[in-house]
């Protein structure tokens, strides 16, 4: 087995260039090369396009001038609530080029999640498609410092700019803004797993504080013949700095597609465009594993790579793509603040099943306590990063919270980047996601991680999805109740909650498995596919107090 892990981390140095703009690295370095792909795009319907790096570059400039027009200027945010499509990669290199600041927006959001955004974070410019304009109408009227709305694909309402009218009128032409590499670029929102969401301001350099993460969990990427698809959103972290942006970095492919998540979809998009590399989070794997259980038997695959992240993938899922894709996924930890820090590099170091991986050359990363103490190996305790690496910044860091200096202070203890996720880290430097710290369960005197009783259950046959979390108990404190999405064609049943039981039972210390368990048809999650527990610890909470 192959162990080069030692080497590659002791040997790493950053090298972040004092002038740094993503939309030069990602985007017009490679222009210049007519023939270069940058973007293979398709949508639910059928339609296709296709861009070259110039292709991109040229919208992008005449776009800057446009928004320049508008009266866009270096550090205005600009709101992006669009889903995949090739005018809101467009509208990422413009932004940045100008020296603006993207505010990317899930086009799945409603009225208020825009509006507290929005107005939060200042936006004067929102781009919109059909399918988003009619939430954004909603809140226009208390978004105080929006002066410019434009429709992409059709989008039209009273005073809207048409994207298509404002590509024609501009030039093709323009001279981009010099940045330095701490210049801020993006604004992006966490997913408010742990209380109201909150704006990370990235600065440019965090596309440099990516790569490493992204280099080894794709297996060296790049190599011949790479090709990159993702459903992630790329308005989230997920979609935009581990696909879209160190892909183009790269100067490499990556695949775009509008439409929803669907499994039978989702190999149909791997086979038609030969992808080889790609991030799909925990839940994508579970509805792919279920719906094909041997893909290679209907499908002609050419996975060379595939990263996860989110949650925990869970043996199961890794056994399975294994033995069924072909590939041994390399699954990766981060945040939107503190991002691609820890994770797995088949190709390089042995993977251990279940394991997040170990922390990344270029980042450091321990297991503390409350006190920022590093805890013993395989005591529970917070995963942190320092913000230095043999005393270099490491440019992974978010720069602040967006008019937050509170919450940014309690982000850090000393020198230390608190991710508010539990882990455990093993004598041979592995790290064993544990859950958000809000899911750790107290019970009877132990601390009990949800993910790996999750990843168990899942492997019940009858079971197509899992989520755990710790009901309040007046005798322990708190039990451990699953909720738990069946697979098709099954019943729920008191026979089947006992056969689930004995199988965790059998797996897991006594302590751990589930003595209650509800059959749900669907689990609460957030945008970014992550299971919102706290949702469900709320409806036992509303039980409880329903029943006093």
């Amino acid at each position: 087995m192959i162990n080069r892990y030692g080497e590659l981390y002791r040997s790493w140095r950053w090298d972040v260039p004092e002038r740094l703009n993503i939309a030069q690295v990602c985007c017009s370095r490679w222009a210049e090369d007519r023939s270069r792909f940058a973007l293979y795009w398709e949508d639910e319907s059928g339609e296709t396009a296709k861009y070259t790096f110039w292709d991109i570059q040229r919208e992008a400039n005449r776009l800057s001038n446009a928004l320049a027009a508008l009266g866009v200027k270096r550090g205005d945010r600009v709101a992006l609530i669009l889903p995949q499509r090739p005018e809101m990669a467009i509208a990422y290199m413009a932004i940045f080029q100008m020296g603006a600041i993207a505010l990317p927006l899930s086009h799945l959001f409603g009225p208020d999640a825009l509006e507290y955004r929005m107005e939060f974070a200042g936006a004067s410019v929102v781009f919109v498609e059909p399918t988003t304009i009619a939430n954004l109408w909603a809140a226009k009227d208390k978004l105080s410092h929006l002066k410019h709305v434009i429709g992409v694909g059709g989008a039209k309402e009273a005073g809207v700019h048409a994207y298509e009218d404002l590509i024609q009128k501009g030039s093709s032409k323009f001279k981009a803004e010099g940045t330095s590499s701490s210049d801020p670029a993006l604004i992006i929102y966490t997913s408010g797993t742990t209380g109201p969401p909150k704006g990370a301001l990235e600065a440019h350099r965090l596309i440099i504080g990516n790569l490493p993460g992204f280099v080894y969990s794709h297996d060296f990427f790049p190599q011949p013949g790479d090709m990159f698809w993702s459903p992630a959103d790329w308005a989230w972290a997920g979609g935009l700095m581990d696909a879209l942006l160190p892909a183009w970095y790269f100067g490499m492919p990556i695949l775009g597609y509008r439409g929803r998540f669907d499994a039978e979809r989702a190999y149909y998009l791997l086979e038609k465009y030969g992808v080889r590399n790609s991030f799909l989070f925990p839940t994508a794997l579970k509805l792919m594993m279920k719906a094909f259980p041997t893909p290679r038997s209907r499908f002609n695959l050419s996975l060379r790579s595939i990263m996860s992240a989110g949650e925990s993938v869970g043996v199961t899922v890794i056994d399975w793509a294994r033995e069924q894709l072909g590939v041994t996924i390399n699954e990766m930890f981060g945040q939107t603040e503190i991002n691609y820090v820890v994770g797995n590099c088949q190709a390089a170091w042995p993977v251990k099943p279940g394991s997040i991986g170990r922390p990344y050359p270029g980042h450091e990363v321990a297991i503390i306590n409350e006190q920022g103490v590093e805890v013993p190996r395989g005591e529970l305790g917070e995963i942190a990063v320092k913000k230095t690496h043999l005393g270099q910044p490491d440019p992974v860091f978010f720069l602040e919270y967006w008019k937050n200096p509170g919450a940014t202070k309690e982000k850090f203890v000393g020198d230390w980047g608190l991710t508010g996720d539990q882990g455990r880290m093993d004598d041979d430097g592995y790290l064993w996601y544990q859950g958000r710290s809000d899911d750790v369960i107290k019970s009877s005197g132990y601390r009990i991680g949800p993910a790996e009783i999750e990843s168990c259950i899942v492997k019940h046959p009858a079971v197509a999805n899992a989520a755990v979390i710790g009901k309040p108990d007046a005798e322990r404190g708190h039990i451990v109740k699953a909720f738990v999405v069946l697979q098709p064609g099954q019943k729920a049943s008191q026979a089947l909650i006992d056969e689930i039981q004995a199988h965790v039972r059998g797996r897991l210390a006594p302590y751990e498995y589930p003595k209650e368990i509800e059959f749900i048809d669907v689990l609460p999650m957030t945008t970014t596919g992550k299971v919102q527990r706290k949702e469900l610890r709320k409806r036992e909470e509303a039980k409880l107090a329903a029943s006093k």
